[in-house]
């Protein structure tokens, strides 16, 4: 073989070698974004279950499914189920979410949260819209974490900040009572842990509990005859009967405030009110890390709504003769 054949297949050898390692696949120096897309190549399927129907929760569920699909686009289905306020159809929608293999379950309220734990010990659930984990999944010791497949955001609202509240509008006020529905842990929670900063700011507190939407006119009715304020903590059932509530308290002239902007809508005059599709946005990116980047949900802290607006219904403030104080921002009339 001749000098220049030899150094013609050598060069081309040579040449193979480089076009070979050039063509090897690596993450290194690639972007966030191009590594994210990469991972998210693959389809994931997401359940929601929601208790009930009602502006705060449907933002919440509104804002999760916007940040899942602008992280995802097409790569991932979010199938919402409702539950209609019944919480064994919460239990039905999580154990057909299991049955289905999905991916990941979002529980939006309290109830929802339960009936997904219930139902699997496997498959990540994050709640949404729920105040308190400890107390809706009777953990003791709490420490911020769940511990197992669960982790979520909370709605909880500063309840010191709500008690101040009603300090700074009713300051002669004698007695404040508490408003909600028995069968909701996280209102109890409330109703106990705002009952502390009430009674040392020299109210009396009084509790009223219904144990659905069948007495929330009884037992409001009696809640007006005996308190000078009424509070309202977020309660999925209050929420959904906040005419009914409006209805006797309208005619007592007995103000309410509520622990949530939607309440507050239908019966209330002022609140802290954070925000439901931040909150479940925030769910979202949640999800995100989890489906992704392989976060584990044990490891993750319940996370909170980063800030608090007072905020004030004006159509009942001025039907009631009440004028906020500065810093509160009138909520939106539909």
């Amino acid at each position: 073989m001749n000098k220049k054949l030899i150094a013609l297949l050598l060069a081309l050898v040579l040449v193979l070698g480089l076009a070979a390692c050039g063509g090897t696949t690596s993450n290194e120096g690639q972007s966030d974004s191009e590594q994210n897309s990469d991972d998210a190549s693959q389809s994931y399927t997401v359940g929601v279950c929601q208790l009930v129907q009602h502006p705060a929760l449907d933002a919440a569920t509104e804002g999760f499914k916007a940040a899942l699909e602008e992280k995802l686009g097409s790569a991932v289905t979010v199938e919402i189920q409702n539950a209609a306020g019944d919480s064994p159809t919460c239990s039905t929608i999580c154990n057909t979410f299991v049955s289905n293999g999905y991916d990941l379950i979002m529980a939006n309220a309290t109830a929802s949260v339960q009936a997904a734990a219930s139902a699997t010990a496997d498959i990540p659930i994050l709640g949404t819209s729920v105040t308190d984990y400890a107390t809706a999944l009777d953990i003791d010791n709490w420490t911020g974490t769940v511990g197992n497949n669960i982790s979520g955001t909370s709605d909880l609202a500063p309840l010191d900040q709500q008690a101040a509240m009603i300090q700074e509008l009713f300051p002669d006020a004698k007695t404040v009572g508490l408003l909600y529905c028995s069968g909701e842990p996280n209102s109890a929670y409330q109703a106990e842990v705002i009952t502390g900063y009430l009674e040392d700011a020299g109210y009396t507190v009084k509790v009223f509990t219904f144990s659905d939407s069948n007495d929330v006119a009884a037992v409001t009715t009696s809640a007006c005859a005996e308190s000078d304020v009424i509070y309202i903590p977020t309660d999925n059932t209050a929420a959904s009967c906040t005419e009914a509530i409006n209805n006797v308290a309208i005619v007592e002239k007995v103000p309410i405030v509520a622990g949530e902007e939607g309440i507050c809508k239908g019966c209330g005059v002022v609140t802290l009110s954070i925000d439901y599709y931040d909150l479940g946005y925030a769910t979202g990116e949640m999800a995100y890390e989890i489906l992704v980047n392989g976060a584990d949900p044990a490891t993750m802290p319940i996370e909170f709504a980063p800030e608090a607006t007072k905020k004030y219904n004006a159509s009942i403030c001025e039907t009631l003769g009440i004028t906020p104080p500065e810093g509160y921002v009138a909520i939106e009339e539909s």
